[in-house]
C-alpha cells in the first residue's frame, strides 16, 4: 500500500490493532474487539482520505455494524448510529422541525399566558424548534466523528437519492429558519445494506464499497477468543479445555455452515458468525467434557443456530 494511502488526514488512521478491554462500554452498549482483515482497514482509511461513505455488503451477521464502534474507539471519536427503518425518510437524518411545538407555543403567546421576555424571543427564533437528526449532529459536532447509518436498503428506493448532495458536499438547508449548515468537520460514515435491494447508481458513485467476507476457521477462533477471553495476540494464555471446546465448536459450526450452504444456495439465511458467538456462549456454561461428548453427535442447542424448521429439517435429514 503506497504511503498516501496509510496516512488519513488529521493522523487518522485505522489499524485495527487496538481493541478495547472486555467491560468496556460506550453509551451503555458493551463495544467488543473487532477483527478486520487487511482489505477492510485499507477499505476504511480509504474512506478517511476521500472523505467518501464506505458502503459494506455481507451475509447478515458478519459483523458490518460492528465495525463503526470499533473505528470510533481506536480513534478515540463520537459515535453516532443511525439504524434505517421502512418509515424513515433522508431529512429525518438531517433535522426535523417541531411545528406542532411552535403552534402551541404561539397560541399561548398569542392569548398572553406567556409573559416572560426571554420565552417570548425563545418562541419567535425559529431555530427553537429544529432538532438534528444524527446525519445533522455528525455534520455539525466539534470534532470528527464515526457515524453509522445501518441497513440504508430498509427504506424506500427514494431514499439514498435524497441524500446526494449531503453526502457529496458535507451540507444542508434548514428552510424554516432559511439556513445552510455545513460540516465543521467531515464525519467518517460507514453504511450497511443487507442486499435486500438495488442501490441507485448515483448513490453508489458517491460511495466507496467493501465486501465483508465469511471468516475461514482460523479467523473465527480468533473471533471467539477475543469476544470471550479479550485476547487478540498471546492466545497461550487460554486454558487447554477452552482451547478444545473453541475449536470443536468452530469445527461443528464450519461443517453445519457448508451443509446449509451446499443445499440451499443462495436461498435464505445461512448461520454466521453471529449465531456462532450465542452458541459458543451456551456450550461455555456447561461442563466442557460433556459438552464435547454431545458435540460428537447431534448438535446440542440447535434453537441458537438454526433459525427456522426447514434449516432444522434440513439438518435431521443429514445427520
Amino acid at each position: 500500500m503506497d504511503e498516501i494511502l496509510t496516512t488519513p488526514p488529521d493522523n487518522l488512521r485505522y489499524t485495527g490493532k487496538k481493541h478495547p478491554p472486555t467491560d468496556h462500554k460506550e453509551n451503555g452498549q458493551r463495544v467488543y474487539p473487532y477483527l478486520p482483515s487487511d482489505e477492510l482497514v485499507e477499505a476504511v482509511n480509504l474512506a478517511i482520505i476521500l472523505q467518501r461513505p464506505l458502503l459494506l455488503q455481507g451475509e447478515p451477521g458478519c459483523g458490518k455494524t460492528k465495525l463503526a464502534q470499533a473505528v470510533a474507539y481506536e480513534l478515540g471519536l463520537p459515535y453516532l448510529c443511525w439504524t434505517i427503518k421502512s418509515t424513515s425518510r433522508a431529512q429525518d437524518g438531517l433535522y426535523t422541525y417541531n411545528n406542532l411545538a411552535r403552534l402551541r407555543d404561539s397560541q399561548l403567546l398569542g392569548l398572553g399566558q406567556i409573559t416572560d421576555p426571554e420565552e417570548i424571543r425563545r418562541i419567535k427564533d425559529p431555530k427553537t424548534y429544529v432538532e438534528l437528526g444524527k446525519l445533522g449532529e455528525a455534520f455539525l459536532s466539534d470534532k470528527t466523528t464515526v457515524l453509522l447509518i445501518d441497513e440504508i436498503d430498509k427504506a424506500d428506493i427514494d431514499f439514498p437519492n435524497d441524500l446526494l448532495l449531503e453526502l457529496d458536499e458535507k451540507r444542508f438547508t434548514i428552510p424554516e429558519t432559511k439556513k445552510e449548515k455545513t460540516a465543521k468537520h467531515p464525519p467518517i460514515i460507514l453504511i450497511t445494506s443487507n442486499q435486500e435491494r438495488d442501490l441507485p447508481d448515483a448513490f453508489l458513485r458517491r460511495c466507496l464499497f467493501h465486501y465483508i467476507q465469511f471468516p475461514n476457521k482460523e479467523r473465527l477462533i480468533e473471533i471467539i477468543i477475543a469476544r470471550f477471553f479479550g485476547v487478540t495476540e498471546d492466545k497461550s494464555t487460554i486454558p487447554e479445555p477452552e482451547n478444545q471446546l473453541i475449536e470443536a465448536a468452530v469445527a461443528k459450526f464450519s461443517e453445519l455452515r457448508e451443509l446449509l450452504d451446499k443445499e440451499k444456495g443462495q436461498r435464505g439465511k445461512n448461520i454466521s458468525t453471529s449465531e456462532l458467538i450465542d452458541w459458543f456462549d451456551v456450550l461455555r456454561r456447561y461442563p466442557h467434557d460433556e459438552v464435547l461428548k454431545q458435540l460428537q453427535g447431534k448438535l446440542p442447542y440447535l434453537g441458537v443456530l438454526l433459525k427456522s424448521w426447514d434449516d432444522h429439517r434440513l439438518y435431521l435429514s443429514k445427520l
